[in-house]
């Protein structure tokens, strides 16, 4: 049991060590190819926006830091591929954001709402996901986008 205790320690610890080793970014990156992605809430009320995709680890390092603003109509979805615990992070970044933990068939897992600009709090999934998607902060309020909720976008396999 002990055993286990420790290597589960050791592998939650991994993808933040790898982190607190990665150079820090000095600016934004580059906008991002964007796609269309749709939430429909209660009542099938629909809610559409045009996010960047971050699909390749540099992408996904960098995310949103450095940047004054999101779109209130856009945002980031990261794409990690396959279901895994996902830990976040506000380091960098200037404005408060909305985190979508997405499940694999598209359904919302959690909402963390207004995250708090530059702070290294671990903002975590509570479970596996396939996807994690930054709004603006305020916006799944606002919308009144609620866990449940279901994310249209082709990643999921649920787009028309």
């Amino acid at each position: 049991m002990k055993r286990r205790l420790v290597l589960a320690l050791a592998t939650a610890a991994l993808p933040l060590a790898l982190w607190a080793q990665a150079p820090d970014p000095t600016g934004p990156q580059p906008d991002l190819p964007k796609e269309q992605l749709v939430i429909v809430g209660r009542g099938g009320v629909e809610h559409p926006f045009a996010v960047e995709m971050a699909t390749t680890p540099q992408q996904q390092t960098v995310g949103e830091m450095f940047r004054p603003n999101v779109p209130a109509d856009g945002g980031m979805l990261f794409d990690w591929g396959f279901p895994k615990s996902s830990q976040m992070w506000m380091r960098n970044t200037l404005v408060p954001l909305d985190m979508v933990f997405i499940n694999p068939d598209g359904t919302i897992r959690s909402i963390a709402e207004d995250t708090t600009p530059r702070s290294l709090a671990v903002i975590d999934s509570r479970g596996p996901v396939r996807a994690v998607l930054e709004l603006a902060g305020g916006t799944t309020a606002k919308l009144d986008i609620r866990v449940g909720d279901t994310v249209k976008q082709r990643i999921f396999g649920n787009a028309q």
